[in-house]
């Protein structure tokens, strides 16, 4: 009877510390809104800072209008609320460059992290082309490919590719002698199959790691991608704020804010349900 009012007292206080902890969370959105608000009230002109509720109408005016929008590549016609629309607009774009960035960065980083020999011919240019921010791309994004959802992909790309390429090349660098040697007197001595048994699973939380970093980066990257032209969230923003319609950025703002923690949680469960065997 001990032990089980113990685990009973044990749950009872993981429940009331969660409850605490959501509780002070609530309690600093609420001090946020506060300042928010009176803050947009201090303000003149008032078209500066929207009050929280004229972010709210802006937001929920997202959702009750219609756009039109153009499927690239099927060059198909979809008419989808406003804010699901130009959303979209947003991924046509932030998916291809997060996604192929990721996949060459990442392939990159395991090759280099594990070959001494590539890795002495590229470190170089590595560390020539790394410091180079995506968004000074641009000028190139535009040459290339022009001001559609190719440029702006390209721009994302940049940007994913040095993230998960440094968490690979971590992870694989960083992957223990002792693992190594005890795979090779389990029989494991080819190259390719160290790297496909041994260093992969013991990089793969790192890997993980950067590319969930690399989830909510590429979405900073891909609004300044847009603002010069890209159909999308960034380019709303900058063009409701070329109007004066604050609350319009805002909501807009808030919307690329939902987008990325539906993206991050249901990335977490993933990593969590794949990281299952630490």
């Amino acid at each position: 009877m001990s032990v089980q009012t113990d685990t009973g007292n044990s749950t009872d206080s993981v429940w009331a510390s969660d409850a605490r902890r959501y509780l002070r969370g609530l309690g600093g959105l609420a001090v946020f809104l506060v300042v928010w608000w009176v803050g947009a009230l201090l303000t003149q002109p008032s078209y500066l800072i929207p009050t929280p509720t004229e972010s709210a109408v802006a937001f929920s005016e997202l959702f009750t209008t219609s756009t039109e929008i153009v499927v690239p590549v099927v060059d198909t016609n979809l008419v989808l609320p406003t804010g699901v629309a130009h959303l979209t607009e947003t991924l046509f774009h932030y998916v291809p460059g997060l996604l192929i960035g990721a996949v060459c960065g990442i392939g990159l980083g395991l090759t280099m992290g594990w070959s001494g020999r590539l890795d002495d011919w590229l470190r170089p240019l590595i560390r020539l082309l790394r410091p180079i921010p995506p968004l000074a791309w641009i000028v190139f994004a535009i040459v290339w490919f022009g001001i559609h959802h190719t440029g702006a992909a390209f721009i994302v790309f940049v940007g994913a590719f040095w993230i998960n390429f440094y968490g690979a090349y971590g992870g694989v660098e960083g992957v223990s002698s002792e693992l190594t040697d005890a795979a090779s007197t389990l029989g494991v001595d080819r190259d390719l199959s160290m790297l496909k048994l041994v260093a992969l699973p013991s990089a793969a939380p790192q890997i993980l790691t950067g590319f969930r970093t690399s989830i909510g980066r590429c979405w900073m990257i891909v609004v300044g991608a847009e603002l010069f032209g890209a159909p999308g969230v960034g380019y709303e923003i900058i063009n409701a704020s070329n109007n004066l319609a604050m609350d319009t950025s805002v909501a807009y703002m808030l919307l690329i804010s939902l987008a990325f923690l539906c993206m991050d949680v249901g990335f977490r469960l993933f990593e969590r349900r794949l990281l299952t065997w630490r």
